[in-house]
């Protein structure tokens, strides 16, 4: 798959952000098994390049194509399934279903596309410091713990691309570090690229492109 923006700007910013930024206005094609980082400060639309990139929202201008297919015209089905073999995506207010358990929600997002079997989850979450929290309501965890659960429920589906909007606001270097550690292992396993959007750079994501929003 292969991911491209085309001289996209969020409806509610002037052109003139398109001078500033590396990634608004630009055409940009984002290929399976890269690494990118791109660099967003508060305001300058960091969540809402993910929620357009993911197709959940469409207030913009210009185009976005999976596989030189717009998204303005891609029909519901078809992007679903998009969404459930090719993307994916860790929120950065993670959506957990607050009323379900841990479990429940992992369940939930692997059975639409299962990759992984039930022990791997259970493994992830052990690896990731959650493995106790799997029968505790999604509404009982801390903010933390709820980063690191959206991020394994990210691993569960096959992807070509992996779209983080400031995934570890809610962590620890530490944590972060595992965390990022699995994303890597789960992309490269898979071939897949991953596009990660933060305040600022991040010593331990091995970015092979660099953008400036």
């Amino acid at each position: 798959m292969q991911l491209t923006i085309r001289d996209l700007l969020p409806v509610y910013f002037e052109e003139e952000r398109k001078k500033r930024s590396e990634i608004w206005g630009k055409e940009i094609v984002f290929q399976r098994g890269e690494l990118t980082k791109i660099i967003a400060p508060s305001g300058s639309g960091k969540t809402s390049l993910m929620h357009f990139l993911y197709g959940i929202r469409r207030e913009y201008t210009g185009d976005i194509l999976y596989d030189q297919q717009s998204l303005r015209t891609i029909d519901p089905e078809t992007l679903s399934g998009f969404r459930s073999s090719q993307v994916s995506i860790v929120f950065q207010d993670m959506r957990l279903l607050p009323e379900q358990t841990v479990m429940e929600n992992l369940e939930i997002k692997r059975q639409l596309n299962p990759y992984h079997n039930e022990d791997k989850v259970r493994q992830m979450a052990e690896r990731l410091g959650v493995g106790s929290k799997l029968a505790s309501l999604g509404r009982t965890c801390s903010y933390g713990e709820q980063q690191r659960i959206a991020i394994i429920r990210s691993l569960m589906q096959p992807f070509d691309f992996l779209l983080l909007d400031e995934p570890f606001s809610h962590l620890d270097n530490r944590n972060a570090e595992k965390a990022m550690e699995l994303m890597l292992e789960e992309a490269a396993v898979r071939g897949a690229s991953i596009i990660f959007a933060d305040l600022e750079r991040i010593d331990f994501f091995p970015f092979t492109r660099l953008f400036y929003l």
